[in-house]
């Protein structure tokens, strides 16, 4: 997908960046953007080009989440099918992209609500200005906080209780509060969000590529497993990974002295 219709997209040196494209009514989600993102990172994973994503703000917000008018009003006409439908939709871009094979960093500016919370959440790395904004306001609208993996993921993240309180009253947290709960990586000036990113990246892109995708699975897949079934499948999966040439590659620039140049195989 080269042009999608419903975000922007470029592509340059290993790394994809993304971001909505509706910076006056700061960057909602619609249907049209939720299956297009959905289907863009499932074939993220057939996709060599791209190493890792840079998930950006656009016009200083990253997103407000679903769009009022767009999503939330023709929701409230939807029977229980319909609805089921939907939010199975939503679901399924959370499991694209944890499932992507990319490492994904979030680049959060602004405003970042509802399912922009989300996008955010799920991603792998996650950069804040101090103006932003996070909130998980599922209960502001009349709805449980459960939504798209919210209950599952973000008190790993940052803790039970404090995952409990965004989640029931929908206030925002600041990004002061988020870089101490472990939710952001870093907190950068707004001049200085997009290049922090793209320098994360950017190293991240150089980085043995194979490698980087078991990683990123194992992440996900660990959760469910005992500390003997998951120090079981790491031992399987860095036994594979120690058949790739990019393990060769780094011994031999160790023994040269070199800095290794990995290829992602």
């Amino acid at each position: 997908m080269s042009n999608p219709e419903h975000f922007l997209l470029s592509v340059e040196n290993g790394i994809a960046t993304v971001s909505l494209d509706r910076p006056e009514r700061k960057n909602p989600l619609t249907f049209d953007s939720y299956a297009e993102l959905r289907d863009w990172f499932r074939g993220l994973v057939y996709d060599d080009d791209i190493k890792v994503v840079v998930f950006g703000p656009n016009g200083g917000n990253f997103s407000s989440g679903g769009d009022v008018h767009d999503i939330i009003g023709p929701l409230t006409k939807m029977n229980m099918k319909e609805l089921l439908a939907f939010t199975r939709m939503t679901g399924d871009l959370v499991k694209a992209m944890l499932h992507c094979g990319k490492p994904i960093i979030a680049a959060v500016d602004g405003i970042c609500a509802g399912a922009g919370a989300i996008i955010a959440m799920a991603s792998d790395l996650r950069i804040a200005t101090p103006e932003a904004k996070t909130a998980f306001l599922f209960n502001r609208v009349g709805l449980a906080g459960c939504d798209m993996g919210a209950c599952a993921i973000l008190p790993r993240l940052i803790g039970q209780g404090r995952a409990a309180e965004l989640l029931y009253l929908g206030r925002s947290m600041s990004a002061e509060e988020g870089h101490a709960w472990g939710f952001f990586n870093r907190v950068v000036s707004a001049d200085a969000l997009m290049s922090e990113a793209q320098d994360m990246a950017a190293r991240i892109a150089s980085g043995p590529g194979f490698a980087n995708m078991m990683t990123k699975t194992m992440l996900a897949q660990e959760w469910s497993m005992t500390l003997d079934q998951a120090i079981e499948a790491e031992a399987q999966a860095q036994a594979i990974c120690m058949q790739g040439q990019d393990f060769t590659r780094a011994y031999n620039a160790f023994v040269k002295k070199e800095r290794p140049v990995f290829e992602g195989d």
